[in-house]
């Protein structure tokens, strides 16, 4: 890695490890803006030390190590983000407030492109997609923070059992334990809102099912609605505590609280290895659509399972590179949607 290094310097050679170094701070962290906060400090500290790397390990070996160092001491706060449903019980439609918590509470969204490098291997490919998935980042957050260090090393990054002992600084038997401790652990969990089975790429079931749901979505067509969400399908909505189970109380919040969503567009992302949409409703005073959310949705058999709702469009959109406003396209708007 030294003759790298000289050739193309040390600031190149750290940048070609700053996606795969985001997405383990965010497993780490469940924020996307605190795994860019944290990849930022890594990078500097070893650019600042650099000349002190004796190439005992490798770069990258190095690198985890101090972004490992980072994030235990980002999460000595003792912080768990998290999902409504990890928090609260699901709320029936007829009691249903929107009830905002504080954004160090949420486990946040995250685009693909920000976490996942880009690999030769699909089933390596598969895997880190699987692992960003909202319902197993959920579960991470439940682990204490060496456990889950562990676990992301051994069965995210495939690292051996002595190279995460020599990355923690502690011994191979201590790290299968704590390996056979997380498992345990992620095993006990099932929490509403499953991962779901989306294919990669996705399947033309899966496909056909989204284009449903944009169809639906953009006509709202809660009918339509309903007969694309799976019985115990789950809503949610960050900042906001509330979380919906079942498609009656799903599309009759939509009809209600939500009905200024009418008229609404979709634009696709894919966030955490799921397929989702940037969600623009009708803007009435400026004309054309303005932001309203990201959506994450989770697929299993034909049907919508998950359907995520992050609501903090100053901080979502410009992470996702989408406009704060679209205009509308001729001819719409006239029939006051």
């Amino acid at each position: 890695m030294g003759d790298g290094t000289a050739t193309a310097g040390i600031d190149v050679v750290l940048e070609r490890h700053r996606t795969e170094l985001t997405g383990y701070c965010y497993r780490m962290l469940g924020s996307s803006f605190e795994a860019e906060d944290a990849v930022q400090d890594t990078l500097v500290r070893a650019w600042r030390s650099h000349d002190r790397f004796e190439g005992r390990s490798s770069l990258r070996s190095w690198l985890y190590r101090i972004a490992t160092n980072v994030c235990l001491d980002m999460l000595s706060a003792g912080n768990r983000r998290a999902r409504p449903m990890d928090l609260t019980d699901a709320t029936p439609l007829a009691q249903a407030a929107l009830s905002p918590r504080p954004d160090h509470t949420w486990l946040e969204p995250v685009p693909d492109a920000r976490v996942l490098p880009a690999v030769g291997d699909p089933a390596e490919a598969a895997v880190a997609k699987e692992s960003v998935r909202l319902a197993f980042m959920a579960a991470l957050q439940q682990l204490p923070p060496k456990q889950r260090a562990v676990l992301i090393l051994r069965e995210v990054l495939a690292w051996k059992a002595s190279e995460a002992a020599e990355l923690l600084d502690t011994s191979v038997a201590s790290v299968n334990s704590a390996l056979q401790r997380a498992r345990a652990t992620l095993a006990e969990r099932s929490a509403p809102g499953g991962e779901g089975e989306v294919s990669d790429p996705l399947d033309e079931e899966q496909q056909k099912l989204l284009e449903r749901y944009v169809k639906a979505f953009e006509g709202y067509d809660m009918a339509a609605l309903t007969a694309l969400l799976h019985e115990d399908a789950v809503m949610t909505m960050p900042p906001f505590d509330l979380w919906l189970r079942g498609p009656a109380d799903i599309t009759g919040f939509m009809s209600t609280i939500g009905a200024s969503c009418a008229g609404s567009r979709l634009v696709p992302v894919r966030a955490n290895g799921l397929p989702g949409f940037a969600h623009y409703k009708p803007d009435p005073d400026n004309g054309g659509f303005s932001p309203w959310a990201v959506q994450v949705l989770e697929l299993s058999g034909g049907r919508i399972t998950g359907f995520h709702c992050f609501l903090d469009t100053g901080r979502w959109f410009p992470l996702f590179g989408l406009p704060l406003h679209l205009e509308a396209e001729a001819g719409e708007g006239e029939e006051g949607a």
